[in-house]
């Protein structure tokens, strides 16, 4: 089906203003005076549903269960994540700006806008999908769409094992870990799986107990009977209503939470984070980026910083405050896996420093220096 014919019906969908169900698509279609057989308008109503209404030629990677990130580069360069990498796939759109459309017109679903005056977006789609688009000129050549994919339960530990996240056995120690009420941060870079890990480990947490989940975006999916779920708010165009993850935790905090989650830290909520961890709030978590567990000291002490909290009272609250840190990271053929599980311990000069307990092993993890630590803050348990 030519092109043209597309735009023709695209654009009597558009004055029509009526919702561009199947029915009118198709009679859309054949008010074009074209002579078409049943497998034309049953393929063009289906390409123009899902430019409409749904993600275009985007859906069928976004339906594949396996897939967790669509990436949009160019017209014909689109790109999926497996948990393998990066692969490119043969799934092309008919130009730039089909890319641009479907980029605006899902910022608008989210009601956000997107456009010459605000080229960029980042939002949640109402289905949970992340969605972030860079339109030129902004983004050189053509708009760049990323769509990160939430999934609608967590993984079990056994299948995290089986997908080589996590090492034989190692799904004893995290529970371990969960059991023993210690507070921890998943750190890693993008798209290494600290999410996915923090939802599973969340459902190992007991029934009787109350999760309150602050997050930017709600992708958190614990397999659990009480979570309580909180998410900030950007301004409107008029700048008002503005609620931070600093708000949330604050409120957070007067929920009578028995596990406190922060879905990232990534600001000045560290400072209320910490603090919460020192009164009596214990097993609270959350995810950091970082490069490898023993940067993440660094880390919150530049988002301390930028909260206005000094060096030495950072680390003084970050050592009574948080006990572990698992890391996650890529393997060279692209698979997440958990890298290594370290324990916080302050230096003779009273800062914080980590120490590595947990290394991942093919055979199951390999104990390294910090393993005795480990193990004795969570009670013994192997």
């Amino acid at each position: 089906m030519s092109a043209g014919l597309l735009d023709a019906v695209r654009q009597r969908l558009a004055e029509s203003g009526a919702e561009p169900t199947p029915a009118r698509v198709a009679a859309a279609l054949r008010a074009q005076g074209r002579l078409l057989g049943d497998a034309e308008v049953l393929g063009g109503t289906e390409s123009l549903r899902c430019e409409l209404v749904g993600t275009g030629p985007l859906e069928p990677l976004l339906a594949d269960p396996a897939v967790t990130d669509v990436l949009v580069s160019a017209p014909d360069r689109v790109w999926v994540d497996r948990g393998r990498g990066l692969e490119l796939t043969d799934v092309t759109f008919t130009d730039a700006a089909s890319v641009r459309r479907l980029a605006q017109r899902l910022a608008a679903v989210a009601e956000r806008r997107l456009d010459d005056a605000r080229p960029w977006v980042d939002a949640r789609l109402p289905d949970g999908t992340r969605m972030h688009a860079v339109i030129p000129p902004v983004a050189v050549g053509s708009t760049c769409l990323s769509l990160r994919v939430v999934r609608p339960r967590a993984f079990s530990m056994d299948e995290l094992i089986d997908a080589g996240t996590l090492p034989p056995g190692g799904d004893r120690v995290l529970r371990a870990l969960i059991e023993a009420r210690l507070s921890f941060l998943i750190s890693g870079g993008t798209g290494t799986g600290k999410t996915t890990l923090l939802s599973s480990l969340l459902g190992l947490v007991g029934d009787r107990e109350r999760l309150v989940l602050a997050e930017d975006s709600g992708e958190l999916r614990p397999e659990h009977p009480h979570v309580v779920r909180l998410e900030s708010r950007t301004a409107n165009q008029e700048g008002a209503g503005l609620v931070t993850l600093r708000d949330l935790v604050r409120q957070a905090l007067r929920m009578r939470p028995d596990r406190l989650v922060v879905g990232e830290v990534r600001g000045p909520e560290v400072t209320e984070l910490l603090a919460a961890l020192n009164t009596g709030h214990e097993g609270g978590c959350g995810t950091v980026h970082a490069n490898a567990a023993s940067d993440v000291p660094a880390r919150l002490e530049a988002l301390g910083t930028s909260a206005g909290l000094d060096r030495a009272a950072l680390h003084s609250q970050l050592a009574a405050a948080l006990s572990v840190v698992i890391h996650l990271a890529r393997d060279r053929t692209g698979h997440r896996r958990l890298a290594e599980v370290h324990v916080l311990e302050r230096d003779a000069g009273g800062f914080v420093k980590t120490v590595p307990a947990l290394r991942w092993h093919s055979t199951g993890f390999a104990l390294e220096r910090g393993w005795p630590l480990l193990r004795s803050r969570m009670g013994g348990a192997t």
